[in-house]
């Protein structure tokens, strides 16, 4: 392994609301030591869609080599980059480009995200990954722990935590400004279900091996790559799996949250290929600190909370514009409630006559959330999504899954990865993966 990959200290550094309110995260042992305007030299899996993207956030570096499955695909996305070396399958580029990269972006369909984001990890290379950071709750655990014990900078892309709207949420309900939270609602309009498995003819140059990667054995199916796979739940979790990771980011940060400590989710009948129409869950959050338990309700596919309807409208937000509800989410507060999507807030005080406060703005605006991970590859500052961060988030979404999945409400237990006597969610915690692949 060259130098390059080599990382000197190993700090952990506890969350302070004091440290800029940001998440946990770990003080990394820089890639580079002093020479920090010598280029990064990145490894891509996964070259267009998100992938694309992904790669124009990072392209001022070296992109080095790149694979994606779909040689066709591979070709599009790499011609932004005619010097980097391309592959079809990501273990072998992984393998051949060892000691000639120094970081490794994982933009692939979710189910092989852990596969490719534990590999690079054990070869002591930073890691960025798309949200959600994994399939399952297992797997984001492995790869919490990975990055803690290799001391490498990592990020999930969940790139709207990096702007200013979220900071300044997080600023108004660590003020206090509507009281003590012990009920939230998040929503989301995306829909994603009707998957059915067609057996098709393979398209020409697709390698639907890796495709496929740990999922089960199966022919081609026209109606799976290169998109529609979010709604199968071999390969993605649905609305909940696509944006659970995006809107519940900015309660979990906001409200110092880890674990929850119950689960119970509803929604149609359960289909064993597609995501459902909808889904609801409601998560039970113990106390934290000073922090009092917490009632966290999730919709998608257009359902919202029913009692938004009570809301007297219009509602504008703070720069005075019509709030949208389309997807959001509620701080209900014991002095008042703040609803917030992307990019708007307002504060609706539950006294007439009170005046509202705002705090100033103690949260440093993002240098951007992949210059993040990239400026700690360098200098080992701090990342706001780790894996440790990103971890925890995902591993909440992934249970309200194991439990609309199940059909089973359960408690859980964090330091067993255990929902106790509910045998049926205990099944989607972790998942088998076929013969030849292992995380």
């Amino acid at each position: 392994m060259s130098n390059r990959n080599r990382f000197s200290r190993r700090t952990w550094i506890q969350w302070s609301c004091t440290a800029a309110a940001m998440p946990a995260v770990h003080s990394l042992g820089p890639l580079f030591g002093s020479s920090i305007n010598e280029k990064i030299r990145i490894a891509a899996v996964g070259v267009t869609g998100r992938g694309g993207e992904n790669l124009r956030e990072v392209a001022h570096e070296e992109v080095t080599a790149l694979a994606d499955c779909d040689e066709n695909l591979l070709a599009k996305g790499g011609a932004e980059y005619p010097r980097a070396r391309r592959y079809v399958d990501w273990r072998e580029m992984l393998e051949r480009e060892e000691g000639k990269i120094d970081a490794v972006l994982v933009s692939t369909p979710d189910h092989n995200h852990a596969i490719v984001a534990a590999t690079a990890l054990r070869m002591g290379l930073p890691v960025y990954c798309e949200k959600p950071l994994t399939h399952t709750v297992h797997e984001a655990r492995v790869l919490a722990e990975l990055a803690n014990e290799r001391n490498v900078a990592t990020q999930m892309g969940t790139q709207i935590h990096a702007g200013d709207n979220y900071r300044r949420v997080v600023e108004l309900i660590r003020a206090g400004v509507i009281g003590d939270i012990r009920e939230v609602h998040v929503w989301a309009n995306a829909v994603y279900t009707g998957a059915k498995f067609n057996n098709q003819p393979k398209p020409a140059g697709l390698n639907w091996d890796v495709w496929l990667g740990p999922a089960p054995e199966r022919p081609y199916s026209s109606d799976v790559h290169p998109f529609q796979w979010r709604k199968f739940w071999e390969y993605g979790n649905g609305t909940l799996g696509d944006f659970g990771c995006h809107y519940m980011d900015l309660v979990q940060w906001a409200l110092e949250l880890r674990a929850p400590e119950h689960v119970a989710a509803t929604g149609p009948e359960v289909d064993a290929v597609s995501a459902p129409a909808w889904c609801e869950v409601h998560y039970r959050f113990p106390s934290r600190s000073e922090l009092p338990e917490l009632d966290l309700y999730w919709y998608d596919s257009g359902r919202t909370p029913p009692k938004l309807a009570e809301l007297k409208e219009p509602i504008l937000d703070l720069h005075g514009r019509p709030f949208s509800t389309t997807s959001g989410q509620w701080f209900i507060g014991s002095r008042g409630t703040i609803l917030s999507n992307y990019g708007q807030r307002c504060v609706l005080l539950d006294d007439p006559a009170a005046e509202l406060v705002v705090p100033q703005a103690t949260i440093p605006s993002s240098i951007g959330h992949h210059r993040e991970w990239l400026q700690a590859i360098r200098t080992g500052e701090a990342t706001t999504c780790n894996f440790d961060y990103a971890g925890c988030l995902t591993e909440t979404v992934c249970l309200g899954v194991a439990s609309y999945r199940s059909g089973e409400a359960f408690s859980w237990d964090r330091d067993q990865l255990s929902t106790g006597s509910a045998k049926k969610a205990q099944q989607y915690i972790e998942k088998e993966y076929r013969a030849g692949w292992s995380l």
